[in-house]
């Protein structure tokens, strides 16, 4: 007689509901920033200002959430490559163009153009071994990336459309691709999401800080009332839950996964943007948001068919 015991004896679906959520929520999270951060430029909080005390709320929330889980982030030369260089890519780099376009190009784009970056993480976890072709999650990406391109090119058509802030907008995407391949490349051996968040935070800060003594960047922050440093704190607890969120997504999802991110933050922040900060809604919505959802669909769809097999195969022979 033959049985079977199961390494891990969590049922199949606990192995795709933690990377869904954590896709649905962060992304949530994510487009509310980006409205956020276009509330922020018009009460005239800079970019860098908004970005910098942003972050570093965010990443003593984390800190703290680190110290009374006692996951404390780990200090070696690997770990702090891994914090400068994740910071750099994924925090402080792309935030920082897209804090600096929405005022140019709106929240609405930018929140649209977050969800680039699913085709550029596919290529090149297809190039570098990481993932397996798989027919649905290819067609998944295909349909996210039509839509963010569908919205785009009606952006550029626009007659009062600023191509230099779009293309500085569209940086920020290749950026998120790279974030992505590299944090899961070079995941700190032994380290969990709690102890590595807070100190990818604590790098961004410093990266952000050392921006500031640039010619014409500056950390002010108006103190003429309580809004200013309401949003600050509002964006902190944002970024905190939506990078703990990343990071865990990154372990338990995969970088392709993870990348439908902005797709996410776009269903979501497109809206917000439309209904309560009084954008005009973008040309090719209704066509490019059905794309980008139907991606979602298929992406999660076939990364939960790959956990569910691998689950799978961790079950072992047991003869008695």
């Amino acid at each position: 007689m033959t049985k079977f015991t199961e390494r891990n004896s969590s049922p199949c679906k606990s192995v795709w509901l933690v990377p869904l959520t954590c896709l649905l929520v962060g992304g949530a999270l994510l487009g509310i920033s980006t409205n956020v951060a276009k509330y922020a430029g018009e009460i005239d909080l800079s970019p860098l200002a908004f970005l910098f005390w942003s972050i570093a709320g965010a990443a003593t929330i984390l800190l703290v959430i680190a110290l009374l889980r006692q996951e404390l982030p780990p200090l070696n030369k690997r770990s702090f490559e891994y914090y400068f260089i994740s910071a750099l890519v994924s925090v402080a780099g792309s935030n920082l163009l897209f804090f600096s376009a929405i005022s140019h190009v709106g929240a609405s784009f930018v929140a649209l153009i977050i969800s680039l970056p699913p085709l550029l993480t596919y290529l090149g976890a297809l190039a570098l071994g990481m993932e397996r072709f798989q027919t649905v999650r290819a067609l998944g990406v295909a349909a996210a990336l039509a839509g963010a391109g569908v919205l785009a090119a009606r952006k550029f058509s626009a007659p009062d459309a600023s191509v230099f802030w779009i293309l500085i907008a569209l940086c920020g995407p290749v950026f998120l691709a790279i974030g992505n391949l590299y944090r899961t490349l070079r995941w700190p051996e032994g380290a969990s999401p709690n102890a590595l968040a807070p100190g990818m935070l604590i790098a961004a800060v410093v990266l952000l800080g050392a921006t500031s003594l640039l010619p014409n960047f500056s950390l002010t922050v108006p103190l003429g009332g309580f809004l200013p440093l309401g949003l600050i704190t509002l964006q902190a607890f944002i970024f905190a839950g939506q990078f703990q969120l990343l990071f865990l997504l990154q372990k338990t999802g995969g970088p392709v996964l993870l990348s439908l991110l902005g797709s996410v933050g776009a269903i979501v922040g497109v809206p917000v943007a439309v209904f309560l900060q009084g954008e005009s809604p973008p040309d090719g919505l209704i066509l490019g948001a059905s794309l980008i959802a139907l991606g979602v669909a298929l992406v999660t769809w076939g990364g939960m068919n790959m956990m569910v097999r691998s689950e799978q195969r961790l079950k072992v022979p047991d003869k008695t």
